[in-house]
């Protein structure tokens, strides 16, 4: 090589992984740079997995030595190539308390990074931020404490470099008490060797030691160790030569930061940085502003002998030989037909996602508002503060938030913000019962960090509506100083990837609460400090986190698109939850075969005696463990007409379990359309065979179930379970009568028949069962509407024998009393079906013999199979547009529930 390729070696200049034509300005530069200049290496910048990869490619292929190609990813390969897998920060990493999450991240951030054509990444941050101040560090540093930072940093440079990729160590001698940001000044630290020796140099120690591949400086002066020289480290020899080199013995890739910066270009032009930079011991030379005159002054200044040839060798050696290490002179081009089996697969996903909850971090919880409660704070107003203009920030948390409450009011300030808008959002948290407020305001080049004058008046005026109020952080976790009075503080450290979703989940209870701080809020929180919450609520989540396969599962849709062809029913949902996961939960086909109008996951489906189980059981059970209701209790007790021939012998237990001889069904609404007098023909109804003799599932038995408990609690059935049950469930749209609330819920409910004999239309938002409908709309054995993930809440309860949300609705041991076989002869417990132990059953070959749940005519269904802590609802309107045969319906069901069963990949525990 020439002096001059010498230098070039050493030179990175920027570009885009975006899609570049061959003659467009941008590719002809990079080419000329590649071909004439010969540079050593480019550092992407924004980008996109195939354009970068193509382009990569094409540039390796104009280079005579193989290029060196690194990239900025201390959040993941997500932070400059979208399309790849997004991590948690560091900090972030270092609350979950757990430096394998920090190996993982650097494992799959190399990995993807690899599959691109990266060499190299520009992390992890090791410097321990002890300032809070800190306008450029921040959430990049694992924590304030330097052997924290050291234990995580030397995780995910070992993660790295598992892979055969360079990992940074950044930035020496430390930038972390900084309250300058390089990219805009040059920042100067008055500390001693002492202080670096007891703070900032024990990382890099640490780091060293581990073989990090890669340093990278610091634009940072530090004259009280430089003997009054206010230069950055990046052009110090005592601090990058004698004590990186000589003292600490790295032998690595020393890089310096860009040199575009401004704690540099600001006070160096860029040949005269490029010359201090390498005389000071860089072997890369980082985004010079000029690259073609750094390397051109370079040259000259060796020639003038203010650099040796030597200097430059020495640094050559190092870039080359990391080439050859990295094969890069065998192929250096990337498969990109391998990329699909590499980059953002589920598995790296779902490791994001599981850090990215285990982060979250609570430290405060006055008044116990966490988990929230919909019953508690039945309207809540979300507020989410960003910089910026684009009017679509915080959208991802306010969907996630939907997810979990169904009455959300969601506002957002940014720049863009009227006055009529803030006002707008004031009035609505002044009707609210709770309010949270996010922090969106970004780790970014120039930005505050903090609420500017604006933001803060705007948050005095919310605190001084006295209201529960919630502060989640999505950035800095020094911004809980700008809400003092919040009841509640969150860190969720970022709101990109994973972290919406991580943040919803924890606030309500869907997911566990375990971080811990990494640092000290002055005045506020203590290191280490962190509130633990439990997961008791329903988190929906992918197949995989349940122990089942998303490919598996396909089967799921294969059967229910099948049966929709084949019009076994226009369209259904399904959902499946396992292990405290709704893992599953998809919609098929359309309300009725015109499919004009899709069938949604929220849509409402009338559950026709699935009302028995989810109301009337449920109901039952709360009200015998009040003591208010025995199952000795006599029928005749409740109803004086009940008593001619065995019916005084009738208890509570004989008609939930159906044997209390009364006959299965009568029509009696060709005689009887009022609730007074279908519930006298019950009363009269002669019996079919002695109590206790035989099962003869009775809907008659269950309308008098749903008047006893009308009778006991001293409110109609559906107030009771409103009041007592659904409501502090969540399960909001589980409703009696849901033409009630009007025409936008009754377009969510596919219609069930067209009645010809009784109603003569169409029956849409009105129960389908004739005998429930003349009785006002509210039975025991029919009525009920409900949604799949409303169901999935409630196969939850019955998984957890009777609670959820931390709430004990049902004592255990009465649950287990209530859905124990009685009699091996007997297909049913109290209130539920059970998986049938010879023939055929719904409930699927695979099912074990625990499986208990119900029935409904309309198509709907219910298993739940404690023993592999699974659950399967499926809810059709198989009625539509007539009734016919259950036969196709009951093959459907099995269908699923055995697809499911073969899906499960992990024992549950």
């Amino acid at each position: 090589m020439s002096l001059r390729e010498k230098i070039a070696q050493l030179v990175v200049i920027r570009a885009q992984g975006e899609y570049l034509a061959q003659d467009s300005d941008a590719f002809l530069h990079l080419s000329r740079m590649v071909e004439e200049h010969q540079i050593g290496g480019i550092i992407f910048f924004r980008g996109e997995i195939y354009n970068q990869a193509m382009l990569y490619n094409k540039l390796q292929r104009r280079s005579r030595v193989p290029l060196w190609i690194s990239q900025d990813m201390e959040f993941g390969a997500a932070m400059r190539i979208s399309g790849t897998t997004r991590f948690t920060p560091a900090m972030g990493i270092a609350a979950t308390g757990n430096p394998r999450n920090a190996f993982e991240k650097g494992r799959i951030t190399a990995l993807e990074a690899r599959a691109i054509g990266v060499h190299q990444i520009y992390a992890p941050v090791v410097d321990v931020n002890n300032n809070p101040d800190n306008p450029v560090i921040n959430v990049r540093s694992f924590s304030e404490d330097p052997e924290t930072v050291s234990m995580f940093a030397e995780a995910f440079i070992k993660g790295v470099q598992s892979q055969g990729l360079v990992a940074t160590a950044k930035h020496f001698p430390g930038h972390g008490d900084t309250d300058v940001d390089s990219h805009i000044g040059l920042p100067v630290v008055s500390h001693t060797r002492e202080r670096l020796d007891q703070l900032e140099l024990i990382p890099f120690r640490r780091v060293i030691d581990a073989g990090v591949g890669s340093v990278m400086s610091a634009h940072i002066a530090f004259p009280n160790i430089t003997e009054g020289s206010r230069r950055p480290a990046t052009l110090e020899p005592g601090l990058m030569g004698e004590l990186l080199r000589d003292e600490l013995g790295f032998d690595g890739l020393i890089v310096t930061d860009g040199l575009e910066m401004q704690g540099i270009a600001s006070h160096y032009a860029p040949g005269e940085a490029a010359v201090l930079a390498l005389n000071a011991g860089a072997d890369m030379l980082l985004l010079s502003p000029d690259e073609l005159t750094a390397i051109y002054q370079v040259e000259e200044a060796v020639q003038r002998g203010e650099i040796t040839v030597a200097r430059i060798e020495e640094s050559v050696l190092r870039v080359l030989s990391a080439k050859i290490d990295h094969g890069l002179m065998r192929n250096a081009e990337v498969n990109i037909n391998r990329i699909p089996r590499m980059v953002n697969t589920r598995s790296n996903q779902l490791t994001a996602d599981r850090i990215a909850r285990e982060s979250i971090t609570v430290l405060r919880n006055n008044r116990n508002i966490l988990p929230i409660r919909p019953d508690r704070f039945p309207k809540v107003t979300v507020i989410a503060i960003a910089a910026g203009r684009t009017g679509n920030v915080g959208a991802a948390f306010r969907s996630e938030v939907e997810n979990y409450h169904p009455d959300i009011s969601f506002h957002l300030y940014d720049e863009r913000t009227s006055e009529q808008e803030l006002n707008a959002a004031i009035a609505s948290a002044r009707q609210a019962n709770l309010v949270i407020i996010g922090s969106f305001l970004p780790l970014t080049t120039g930005r505050s960090i903090t609420f500017n004058r604006q933001q803060q008046q705007f948050v005095r005026q919310i605190e001084r509506l006295s209201k529960p109020t919630v502060l989640i952080s999505f950035s800095s976790p020094y911004v809980v100083r700008e809400v003092a009075s919040a009841d509640v503080h969150m860190q969720a450290w970022t709101s990109l990837g994973s972290h919406s979703a991580a943040a919803a989940s924890a606030l309500f209870g869907a997911s566990e609460v375990s971080g811990r701080l990494p640092i000290s809020v002055p005045g506020m929180y203590g290191r280490g400090e962190g509130i633990s919450i439990p997961k008791t609520i329903l988190r929906q989540d992918r197949p995989e986190t349940a122990g089942l396969s998303t490919e598996k599962l396909f089967e799921v849709n294969r059967v229910m698109n099948r049966a929709i062809q084949d019009s076994v029913f226009p369209g259904g949902t399904v959902a499946v939850v396992r292990n405290g996961i709704l893992a599953f939960h998809e919609a098929f086909g359309y309300h009725h075969y015109s499919k004009r109008r899709p069938v949604r996951r929220t849509d409402i489906f009338d559950l026709a005696s699935l009302t028995k189980p989810v109301a009337t059981t449920t109901a039952v059970m709360m009200l015998i463990d009040e003591g208010k209701v025995s199952l000795d209790d006599k029928v005749q007790s409740y109803f004086p007409g009940f008593t001619s021939g065995m019916k005084g012998d009738i208890t509570i237990e004989h008609l939930l379990n159906h044997t209390s001889g009364l006959p299965a069904y009568r029509t009696y609404v060709d005689q009887f359309q009022s609730r007074e007098s279908i519930l006298r023909a019950v009363i009269n109804e002669p019996l079919l065979q002695p109590p206790g003799e035989g099962i003869i599932y009775s809907d008659l038995g269950f309308i008098l179930l749903g008047e006893i408990v009308a009778q006991v609690a001293g409110m109609s059935l559906d107030r009771f379970l409103n009041t007592s049950f659904f409501y502090p469930m969540g399960m909001t749209d589980t409703i009696f009568n849901p033409a009630r609330r009007g025409a936008r819920t009754v377009s969510r409910i596919p219609p069930t028949e067209f009645d010809r004999q009784w109603r003569q239309k169409m029956i849409r938002g009105e129960v389908h069962d004739e005998r429930a409908y003349y009785m006002g709309g509210i039975a025991g054995h029919a009525g009920l509407f409900s949604t799949s993930d409303n169901l999935a809440a409630y196969a939850q309860f019955l998984l957890n024998e009777g609670h959820y949300g931390g709430r004990e609705f049902v004592s255990q041991e009465l649950f287990r009393n209530f859905r124990t076989r009685e009699d091996s002869r007997m297909g049913r417990a109290l209130g539920f079906d059970l998986k049938s132990i010879n023939g055929f059953t719904t409930a699927g070959q695979f099912s074990s013999d625990q499986t208990f749940g119900h029935l409904g005519f309309t198509g709907t269904s219910i298993w739940a199979d404690p023993e592999n802590d699974l659950a399967v609802i499926i809810l059709t309107n198989r009625t539509y547009p007539e009734r016919g045969t259950a036969a196709a319906i009951n093959q459907l069901r099995a269908a699923i529930m055995d697809a499911v069963m073969e899906a499960i990949t992990e024992s549950s525990d």
